[in-house]
């Protein structure tokens, strides 16, 4: 297996795993671009316009991602530092600029409450066997970063947590574990893709076993913070290596004639199939 390589700013990344921060991965650090499972779910979804809009402007921080982020902080070890705005309200200049500060810091503020809400998760997930035993400190590496390159087009991926026997595990957040949202979640944020899209770069670089599955470890963001551990099945990987074959080339295309084209023309427009159906 190849071994992280602690880097500060690659300005010519070779193939690999680094150990660099979120926002360096972030802004990709590749010379000339390359491509994200989250930007490969955007193309698969939507069209080439929009995915170059959204690369050209990034989105801003939202409070629901800062708490999925402080989690990330407690359940991995790794990441930002939490710091506690102690304020009921956040309306005034002075507490404004004061959280301000901390994002330009590169950290996380947090009210009470929210501090709280995340300690518990963490607590509640130490909890669940499988969860605990996948995630158990010192068993592997949080937050770190793959690049490899896929007949000329360069791919980037960013393990939450890669365990010392080449398991890849994935936390997150949810609104809901019950098994009929978790395949609407699933769906709604292409999950297959991104299992797919990690397994690519554990085999491209060496450092994930395949026969050990993909895990993604899901908690609730509610009391009591329930957690599921789960993979895609088979059909879902198959469909979600299909997605993003579609993504690769269609930026490999995009890229090579440097267009970004919207929609195609559709001059006629049905109804939805179950629509149809009923009529039928």
């Amino acid at each position: 297996m190849t071994a992280a390589v602690e880097v500060e700013a690659p300005a010519e990344v070779e193939p690999g795993l680094y150990d660099i921060d979120a926002e360096l991965y972030h802004s990709d650090p590749i010379p000339g671009g390359s491509l994200s499972s989250t930007g490969a779910k955007k193309l698969a979804s939507s069209c080439p316009a929009k995915f170059k809009y959204w690369l050209d402007n990034p989105e801003p921080a939202t409070k629901a991602l800062d708490l999925g982020t402080a989690a990330h902080r407690l359940v991995l070890d790794d990441g930002p530092e939490l710091v506690l705005v102690d304020a009921e309200k956040w309306n005034t200049n002075a507490i404004k600029a004061e959280v301000a500060a901390i994002r330009a810091a590169g950290d996380i503020s947090l009210k009470r409450h929210e501090l709280e809400q995340v300690h518990a998760m963490a607590a509640a997930l130490r909890e669940h066997e499988e969860a605990a035993r996948l995630l158990e400190p010192g068993s592997g590496v949080a937050e770190q970063s793959a690049f490899w390159e896929d007949n000329g087009v360069w791919r980037r991926a960013r393990f939450d947590w890669l365990r010392d026997d080449g398991q890849i595990v994935d936390y997150k957040t949810a609104r809901s574990c019950r098994r009929e949202d978790l395949e609407k979640s699933f769906h709604e944020h292409g999950y297959a893709q991104q299992q797919e899209w990690y397994v690519d770069a554990g085999i491209a670089l060496d450092v994930a076993d395949p026969d050990k599955p993909f895990q993604f470890v899901l908690q609730e963001k509610d009391p009591p913070y329930l957690v599921v551990v789960t993979t895609c099945d088979p059909m879902a990987r198959g469909i979600g290596r299909h997605l993003n074959e579609v993504a690769l080339n269609t930026y490999a295309i995009c890229r090579e004639r440097d267009e970004w084209p919207s929609y195609p023309p559709n001059p006629m427009t049905a109804l939805p199939s179950w629509v149809e159906r009923q009529y039928a």
